[in-house]
């Protein structure tokens, strides 16, 4: 199975204040989402992480980030984001790109993965899904393209099948 998530900005104390994170430090949020994971993702399952992983003073100590990273769940994928620093990138990932096309779900079509929301996209009119992360709380996604970052998605990773639900229900954008 695949699961998807983004901008966890783990180790960011400032993100709880700039999104409204009901929390009250970075450790109880990282703590949050790490137990959320756990019980989504099983270790034979691949997380899919669309960028910002960790970021403020934390992520750069790499002791901090490889224990990060060997508590959470699955097969590690990092599509990179705007605040994925050098020592994430070291980290071993089993992908690190920045922009990915997978297939999942019953469309013949793959999705586009990227830490951007994108307007068009490979697969666009044959039923793909564009996954993005970067906006935060500040945009659900359109009819084709959607958020699965953790700030609209109660702080866990996300399935195919919630997606396309969640993709049913927003605004059409007319580009063609």
């Amino acid at each position: 199975m695949h699961w998807y998530t983004a901008d966890t900005h783990f180790g960011h104390d400032n993100i709880i204040r700039y999104c409204d994170r009901p929390f009250s430090s970075s450790e109880e949020m990282d703590a949050r989402i790490i137990a959320n994971f756990r019980q989504c993702v099983s270790k034979d399952d691949n997380l899919w992480i669309l960028g910002d992983f960790a970021y403020g003073k934390k992520s750069k100590d790499m002791e901090y980030l490889a224990d990060l990273f060997q508590s959470l769940p699955g097969r590690k994928h990092l599509v990179v984001g705007n605040h994925d620093g050098t020592k994430t990138l070291e980290l071993p990932w089993d992908s690190i790109e920045k922009m990915v096309e997978l297939k999942d779900g019953p469309q013949k079509s793959k999705h586009t993965l990227c830490h951007y929301p994108m307007l068009t996209w490979n697969g666009f009119n044959r039923g793909a899904l564009q996954l993005f992360g970067h906006v935060h709380e500040k945009w659900l996604g359109s009819r084709k393209s959607v958020n699965v970052g953790v700030d609209v998605w109660d702080f866990r990773p996300v399935g195919i099948e919630d997606i396309a639900q969640r993709a049913a229900r927003q605004p059409e954008i007319k580009i063609w």
